[in-house]
């Protein structure tokens, strides 16, 4: 069983926000859950260009890690024929980011999935030598062919899996549908893959199915973006690169252990995205489960968990969820619990201090349904419900500015005409560019954290 000191793992902290008074009756307990990594020797996002790896992951250390980035070169590439040299560029860029010591590989995706660099199963070390070698095969990269997503994700995996690595990261980009397989067989993949690596997804062009990006990034706990105009491919990778590289601790679960009667209603990340973690929970002992929150550099991200009590009298007060964030033991030891925060439940004849909202939780809430009435709104205008989607977008309107979303207010301004952002007053425009439609939907899901 590895030892690890307290000076070598960065520090977890946790701190929840809620309004523990329950009126006589209440059940529902709501808690923001803020967990943030610090120190440790993270980066922040800059490479180790110096680094030493470990021959295995250790906490709080620059650990050996391992990417593939999977590049469509299906025939669609081709149109124009700058979209596969940006790509080709991309990547080139992303190779340049990589610390020293990192093992990685690239991957052409098609029907078929092809190792481009190194080849023959296995995973390169970079530095100068193999970079100028992966760069060099990169020239060498074609269009043609057909799409099959899933593929490309179970041939990274196996190259992935083959690495003795605590940090394992996929980068995928795609200009087109997912045409060449069902969609099962890409659902059957990301759950063969979940758990396993993380993966950033990216579109590239409008030729794209934003929610098969968005579920591949969703389900391998990864972000997902457009990058319309294929000459920013390379700040893109360049960008997302460096994040990956500042990933120092993988695999950190957030535990909920809850008394017998308490019922989780739900658990999600709500920032720096909304994310769905109910139907991920796995068992751990009586009463607990785990939630994966996949890698951590030094960052701060916010949970909300919600949960459901039992009736009590006036004046009684109990534990109703106790958050636990756990970091599993590589060599197969006992978990490590990071930091813990809890979420309590007090009954109160007080009025004002049973029906007060947390700021937190109204604010987050509030994201959450932002992000759902987007989609909803989206969905509708698609459908020639333009009735539905002027409700659903106008009360998006009207949600962003509340929250003080700004960048998502200005991507709702160039679908909707916004004649009262207060009420939520809006007028569907006549003419869409499907860029900036497919902007807002892959972004509908990017919150603000609550004004202090």
């Amino acid at each position: 069983m590895a030892n690890f000191s307290k000076s070598n793992v960065p520090q977890f902290s946790v701190e929840v926000y809620q309004n523990e008074y329950l009126p006589e009756g209440g059940r529902e307990v709501n808690g923001i859950i803020t967990v943030t990594s610090t120190g440790g020797g993270t980066t922040g996002g800059v490479p180790l260009t110096s680094a030493v790896p470990s021959p295995s992951h250790v906490p709080g250390r620059a650990p050996s890690a391992a990417v593939v980035i999977m590049v469509d070169c299906s025939g669609s590439m081709d149109y124009p024929p700058t979209k596969m040299r940006n790509a080709r560029d991309a990547t080139a860029a992303a190779i340049d980011t990589l610390r020293d010591g990192t093992s990685f590989a690239v991957v052409g995706g098609t029907h078929i999935a092809k190792e481009v660099y190194p080849g023959n199963g296995r995973l390169a070390t970079a530095d100068r030598q193999t970079r100028a070698q992966a760069k060099e095969a990169l020239r060498r990269l074609g269009a043609g062919g057909g799409t099959a997503i899933g593929t490309w994700l179970r041939l990274a995996d196996r190259l992935l899996g083959a690495a003795e690595v605590g940090i394992r990261h996929g980068i995928l980009l795609t200009d087109g549908r997912n045409e060449h397989e069902a969609p099962e067989d890409l659902r059957a993949a990301l759950d063969a893959c979940a758990g396993r690596f993380t993966c950033d997804a990216r579109g590239v062009g409008t030729d794209w199915e934003v929610k098969e990006v968005t579920a591949i990034a969703s389900a391998l706990l990864g972000t997902a973006d457009i990058v319309a105009d294929p000459a920013g491919l390379a700040a893109d990778f360049t960008q997302m690169m460096e994040n990956a590289m500042g990933k120092e601790v993988a695999d950190v679960a957030l535990r909920l252990w809850t008394p017998v009667g308490v019922e989780i209603k739900f658990v999600k990340q709500v920032a720096p995205t909304v994310a769905e973690l109910t139907d991920r929970r796995t068992e751990a002992g009586p009463r607990a489960g785990d939630y994966p929150t996949g890698s951590w550099g030094d960052e701060s991200r916010d949970y909300h968990v919600c949960v459901q009590v039992p009736e009590a009298g006036i004046g009684q007060e109990m534990l109703a969820a106790r958050v636990s964030l756990i970091l599993p033991d590589p060599s197969g030891g006992a978990p490590q619990t990071l930091s813990q925060g809890l979420v309590r439940a007090v009954w109160t004849d007080d009025m004002v201090a049973s029906t007060s909202i947390n700021p937190q939780v109204a604010h987050y809430t509030g994201q959450a349904e932002l992000a759902q009435v987007i989609q909803q709104g989206l969905d509708a205008r698609k459908s020639g419900d333009f009735d539905g989607a002027t409700a659903k977008l106008g009360r998006a309107v009207q949600l962003a500015s509340a929250s003080g979303n700004e960048d998502t207010a200005k991507l709702l301004s160039k679908v909707v005409d916004v004649v009262d952002a207060a009420t939520g007053t809006v007028r569907l425009k006549a003419k869409v560019a499907e860029a900036d439609e497919m902007t807002l939907e892959t972004r509908s899901t990017k919150t603000v954290r609550v004004k202090k």
